[in-house]
């Protein structure tokens, strides 16, 4: 996606190898109309697919699984990180370590939301270790619902999370893929598998 990746070269901060900020326009501020084009391109992808449900975790995937489920014409579901005094009812649950925050929390949606019937796409924003979308995938497999595919906005592909998806059989389409990148500097995966290198503006 062209102007997903001029947005990250523009105001994207690379604070070091691992550390992507996009938060002036993806996952703090968000660009409302980049985000419903971004469920557009998802709806691209995986449209032709009989999807029910869009499945995503609390906080920074919302706002792409609702474009998502805009675009597809289906609800989205998002996995809370602490259980709300309100949701007393039965729940399927999944343990996740952020790596971003160095913490575990335990992830959960009602089962009231999500079962056999369903065929679900998970979106998020971002693709690194795959931690935090390992345990959506587990709340699917609980709910013995179908996973049709994995969309995700910026995917780090120098990490491990696409490879452990995929290891299970998980079709993983990432609008955004990073091969490397270094502050000042970085390098895109285009659809044709070739590395674009990018020498980055002050915003990087």
């Amino acid at each position: 996606m062209k102007q997903l990746q001029e947005r990250i070269r523009q105001e994207g901060l690379i604070l070091s190898d691992t550390v992507l900020k996009v938060d002036s326009f993806l996952n703090h501020q968000v660009d409302t109309e980049l985000a419903l084009q971004i469920g557009q391109e998802f709806k691209a992808i995986f449209g032709h697919q009989p999807i029910t449900k869009v499945l995503t975790i609390e906080a920074s995937g919302i706002q792409f699984a609702m474009a998502a489920g805009i675009a597809l014409g289906v609800p989205f579901i998002y996995a809370k990180k602490k259980k709300a005094v309100t949701l007393a009812e039965a729940v399927y649950s999944a343990p996740v370590h952020s790596f971003t925050r160095q913490e575990d929390y335990l992830i959960s949606i009602s089962q009231k939301y999500l079962g056999p019937e369903d065929k679900v796409l998970i979106v998020d924003d971002f693709l690194a270790t795959g931690a935090a979308l390992v345990g959506l995938v587990d709340i699917v497999k609980q709910a013995g619902a179908e996973l049709l595919g994995v969309g995700c906005v910026i995917e780090k592909s120098f990490q491990e999370g696409r490879s452990l998806l995929e290891s299970q059989g998980i079709s993983v389409h990432s609008l955004a893929r990073i091969a490397s990148m270094s502050p000042g500097e970085i390098h895109f995966i285009e659809n044709s598998q070739t590395l674009e290198p990018v020498k980055e503006s002050a915003g990087c």
